[in-house]
């Protein structure tokens, strides 16, 4: 079967998290853990330097919604089984179909760091991309600064294929930043 043809499962579960497409009304908790985690997020993620408010975040989850349906990007919501409580935001992005192939990206609500959940997050969203999708490749990028979203493709086994020289833009605009790539590739 076509790979974008299988439909997204409602849940995908890890052992003390369940990872689901962001969907209209998420935008209340996701502007909460925004507003909390600002002053850590604003330095990697253009979206944390612009004060949004709560509806102009709805409006973003809409958006996304709307990608996640065409296909085109899973935005996806990371929850604690035990509370329902929303801990950070992972996603299925750069989607190549004709390998398939995707990008994961993350960040989480500073309230819920060092806990562990966004690197069982990933590892569970790249078994299912590799598992569910048959993904020939993963990858995650990053910024070579920051350490803590660099550790979790180290922890979970990604190669550092090469560090992009000069390939984009800091969160805030001002500096040019290099590129980590790490990637995993079906063997």
């Amino acid at each position: 079967m076509n790979p974008i043809l299988k439909e997204f499962p409602d849940r995908i579960e890890s052992e003390r998290l369940y990872i689901r497409a962001c969907q209209p009304g998420d935008g209340k908790a996701v502007h909460e853990a925004i507003t909390y985690s600002k002053e850590e997020l604003k330095k990697w993620l253009p979206f944390a330097n612009q004060d949004s408010t709560e509806e102009e975040t709805e409006a973003g989850v809409r958006k996304s919604y709307a990608k996640f349906i065409e296909r085109e990007n899973f935005r996806l919501h990371i929850y604690r089984k035990e509370d329902d409580i929303l801990v950070g935001s992972t996603g299925l992005h750069r989607i190549d179909w004709g390998l398939p192939k995707f990008e994961i990206g993350y960040w989480v609500d500073t309230r819920y760091s060092k806990k562990g959940y966004i690197t069982e997050a990933v590892e569970t969203l790249t078994e299912f991309a590799f598992d569910y999708y048959e993904a020939k490749r993963v990858e995650i990028r990053c910024d070579p600064a920051n350490e803590n979203s660099r550790r979790i493709p180290e922890k979970l086994g990604f190669t550092l294929e090469g560090v992009l020289q000069n390939s984009s833009m800091s969160a805030d605009g001002n500096d040019i930043r290099n590129t980590c790539v790490f990637a995993k590739v079906e063997k």
